[in-house]
């Protein structure tokens, strides 16, 4: 079996990580390891931010280290929220508050479907003693619903339907949601290149 450790302490993201990588990987992520740091996210792109935190989190440990970074890409909004996912609403915000504000942005502008096109975004970085080892991208399109639907999921999940379904990711059962989302896409591409390194 592979150790893996995740660059972060978000127990959903850990969860299906680890469910799309399967059993022979054991993930484990920051909330096992006392003294890791936060690493702040100051790259422009996903991928900077993805290699930012795998280069910093393995600086000084034998093990591999995989670190990502996604969010939501809404057209009409120019590509927002991007790399500011996560803190759309403030460096605080709940899921809620950034659901609220995108929402709140796309009427503002007065967007109506068919406009609402959007994609889930992630990159995923792999690095050891603090070399970057490769970076694996997903990307899953859709549309944004104007109101939340489901209680799966997390993030932007019940306000995005995924192309060629007409239910939200929150709506969906986990074991669909990782066979089609972003990070499943990534997680399939960075199983792949581990497992040439066996």
């Amino acid at each position: 079996m592979l150790r893996l450790l995740l660059a972060t302490r978000n127990a959903h993201k850990t969860r299906e990580f680890a469910e799309i990588l399967g059993k022979e990987f054991e993930v484990c992520d920051f909330s096992s390891v006392p003294d890791a740091r936060e690493i702040e996210e100051t790259g422009a792109t996903f991928e900077e931010n993805a290699v930012l935190k795998a280069l910093a989190a393995s600086q000084d440990r034998h093990l591999l280290v995989a670190a990502d970074d996604s969010g939501l890409e809404v057209d009409a909004l120019d590509g927002a929220p991007g790399v500011y996912s996560a803190r759309y609403a403030g460096q605080e915000a709940t899921d809620e508050q950034n659901v609220d504000k995108l929402l709140s942005e796309l009427a503002r502008r007065n967007v109506s479907r068919p406009k609402l096109t959007a994609r889930f975004r992630c990159v995923i970085a792999l690095a050891r003693e603090g070399k970057l080892l490769n970076t694996f991208e997903g990307v899953a399109e859709g549309v944004i619903i104007d109101l939340p639907h489901g209680e799966h999921g997390f993030g932007y999940d019940p306000i995005f339907v995924p192309k060629g379904f007409d239910r939200t990711f929150a709506e969906l059962p986990a074991e669909m949601k990782n066979e089609i989302s972003h990070r499943a896409q990534a997680a399939r591409k960075l199983a792949h290149h581990l497992s040439t390194l066996r």
